[in-house]
Order: C-alpha cells, then sequence, then structure tokens
C-alpha cells in the first residue's frame, strides 16, 4: 500500500518549486494511537509530506524517469505540532540537481503561519555509484503520484 501525505499541490513550477496541502482530519487512523486525549499528526509524517512534495518535483525533472529516493534528512526543525482541523502547506524549493542526487530546501506552514523549516537530499538511484541494482520498473512513480501534478504540467492550475 501506498501512503500519500499530501491531499493535492496548489502551485507546481517544473524544475523549480512546488506547493502540496495536506488537511489533517480526525479521520485519520494515525491520530488515534498518537496521545488518545490530545491526538497530533506526527513530525515524522510532516517530513514524510515534505519528502513527497519535494521528491514528485526532483521526479518531475527529468519526467518521472528516474527513481529518485529520500537519502538524507539535512534539516528538520518543526515549532508547532499540527492537530486535526489543521491545514498544512508543503513549499519545496530546488536548490541543486545532478545525475546522482537532488537538494530541496523546505518550509512548513500550519494555517498559513509558519512552523518549520526542512531541508532534504534525494538520489537519483538508477545512477547510485554503489553498485546496487534495482528494479526496472520505477517503483517510486507510481500513476498515483503523476496525477498530483498532471493539471499543472497541461496548463491547467487546478
Amino acid at each position: 500500500m501506498r501512503w500519500f501525505w499530501i491531499d493535492r499541490f496548489s502551485e507546481f513550477k517544473p524544475g523549480e518549486r512546488a506547493v502540496a496541502v495536506k488537511n489533517v482530519s480526525l479521520a485519520e487512523e494515525h491520530l488515534h494511537d498518537h496521545y488518545e486525549a490530545f491526538p497530533i499528526h506526527p513530525a515524522s509524517l510532516i517530513i514524510e509530506g515534505m519528502a513527497q512534495t519535494g521528491g514528485i518535483l526532483v521526479g518531475q525533472m527529468r519526467n518521472f524517469e528516474e527513481k529518485v529516493i529520500l537519502a538524507k534528512v539535512t534539516k528538520a526543525v518543526l515549532n508547532d505540532v499540527a492537530t486535526p482541523g489543521d491545514q498544512l502547506t508543503y513549499e519545496a524549493t530546488v536548490q541543486n540537481c545532478s545525475e546522482q542526487a537532488a537538494s530541496i530546501k523546505g518550509v512548513v506552514r500550519k494555517n498559513g503561519e509558519e512552523m518549520g523549516t526542512i531541508d532534504l537530499m534525494y538520489s537519483h538511484v538508477d545512477k547510485n555509484m554503489a553498485g546496487v541494482e534495482f528494479p526496472e520498473h520505477n517503483f517510486v512513480f507510481t500513476g498515483s503520484f503523476q496525477r498530483l501534478v498532471a493539471p499543472f504540467l497541461e496548463g491547467d492550475n487546478g
């Protein structure tokens, strides 16, 4: 099963910047396992939401032909928690991209107010230098991920 930690993109500028939205809802099962009396959206899932936002941005730079995976959380600072009813916005900006890797700078907002920064590095695993073999099919960018950005790539922003 593939878990999505973003609901939609509100902005997508290929090769530059992406903004994704996540609405935190009490209907999400994981919130019931995280502090029953005060459910919060875990920081690890906020980082994963940014990783998905930036990863799709980086993957689109090469038309989703390469397998892009999160290689390193360079920096993650969250100054608040997200609870049911909050809306998170993930802003990812490409810092650099090479044959082997890419990096993004990220800003997380909660209900419009900045709540933290997350900087990430990605690996283009088909170009890895470790000699590790990966499956031929692209197990990272399924059609579901690509459909999230399709309206932006087709010129219909929403």
